[in-house]
């Protein structure tokens, strides 16, 4: 089994999935409007041009995304998206690519378990954390330390 986030967006999916494309290093592989989908005379006055369904792969991994109408929408809580990178670079790169016109909830810097990690909030409303792990042995030798 796998999971993969869908996210829900106020009719701005293809912008927003765009910018990941671009900002993480993705591709938009399939794309669908309210207008192409097969009950498209059911669409929203004015929705005809909203995506229905959308998936954007990063590597081997997805996320997928949808337009919801005004009466459906909610805004994202409780959890957050998680770029694990692999260069303290890549890493300070997409932070600041996600965090721009958004909210820095928390400081890219090191922590004890990375070389750096930070959250924000993108422009989209979509809760991200960034982080560049250490290797798990110099995290788990540092806890022993503390303990």
């Amino acid at each position: 089994m796998e999971t993969s986030p869908h996210l829900h967006f106020k009719g701005n999916c293809e912008e927003a999935l765009r910018f990941y494309a671009e900002s993480l290093g993705g591709r938009i592989v399939f794309k669908m409007t309210f207008g192409e989908a097969p009950d498209a005379q059911m669409a929203p006055a004015g929705w005809r041009d909203k995506i229905a369904h959308a998936r954007l792969d990063l590597g081997n991994q997805v996320i997928l995304g949808c337009d919801a109408s005004p009466d459906r929408y909610h805004a994202p809580q409780g959890f957050n998206l998680m770029a694990s990178v692999e260069t303290t670079t890549d890493a300070e790169r997409i932070f600041k690519a996600l965090s721009r016109d958004g909210t820095v909830d928390m400081p890219f810097q090191e922590t004890f378990w990375a070389h750096r990690f930070g959250m924000c909030t993108d422009r989209f409303g979509i809760p991200w954390m960034v982080n560049c792990p250490k290797p798990l042995e110099a995290v788990a030798g540092q806890a022993r330390k503390s303990a």
